[in-house]
Parts: C-alpha cells; structure tokens; sequence
C-alpha cells in the first residue's frame, strides 16, 4: 500500500527538468536586460541586490500567512512585470531595474525550485514541498 503521507512533487522528474530548463532560460534573459539597465552600479553591488528580495522572508517572524504574503509578493512574476510597466509609462529607468530585478530573482529562485509559498507552512511551495526530492 503507498504511503499516502508521502510528500512528492506535482509533477514529473521529466517535467522537473524541463521547467527547470525554462527557467534557466528566463533568468538568463531576465539578466541580460538587468545588465542593460545597471544604472551604472558595480557588479559587486549588484549580487547583494540580486538576493535582496529574499528579505521579504522577515514575514515569516510574524507567522506563516505573512511571511506567505510578503514573499510571494516580492517573487511574483506577475507583479515585477507590473513595475516594470510602471517605469517604461513613467520614463523611470530606476523602476525599470527593480522591477526587472525583481522578475530576474524570481527566475532564478524557480530555477533552483524555490517556488511560491502557501500559508501553511514555508517549505510548502507552488513547486511541490522543499527539500527530499521524490520522483
């Protein structure tokens, strides 16, 4: 009988592989627009500034579903995409890079299948659970 207590992914290792693959893609690309619109910072500032979304986890010392909330809004596609719009109507070239900033993170946390968050638990992602992979 399976054990139905068992945590898996909500997809297959072939699929894994090929999201993975797309999102290896997309936070190329995303960087290279990035490199485009440095505002002329030093590549050194720019790794810290590349994690620094990942702030939004001070959510998580309230309690799940806040940490939820500020993370997944700061990792949502949908809303840099919305920044990033914001800046082209405005003419605003620091908008511009945060919002790319912000896309070019969540790529890359997607990439390494760091997903979006429920407010159950931090390691329950829109990605399957953290951790123990299980195919």
């Amino acid at each position: 009988m399976k054990d139905q207590n068992k945590r898996q992914l909500p997809f297959s290792s072939h699929m894994f592989i090929i999201l993975q693959a797309e999102e290896i893609a997309i936070t190329a690309f995303a960087i290279y627009f990035l490199t485009k619109h440095s505002l002329g910072l030093s590549l050194w500032l720019w790794i810290p500034l590349f994690l620094s979304p990942d702030l939004s986890m001070i959510g998580y010392l309230f309690n799940n579903p806040v940490g939820a909330f500020t993370y997944n809004l700061f990792h949502h596609r949908g809303f840099s995409l919305l920044i990033v719009a914001a800046g082209l109507l405005l003419h605003h070239e620091l908008t511009i890079t945060i919002g790319i900033l912000l896309f070019a993170h969540s790529s890359f946390d997607r990439m390494l299948g760091y997903g979006l968050k429920y407010s159950d638990n931090f390691k329950h992602t829109s990605l399957g659970w953290m951790g123990k992979k299980e195919f």
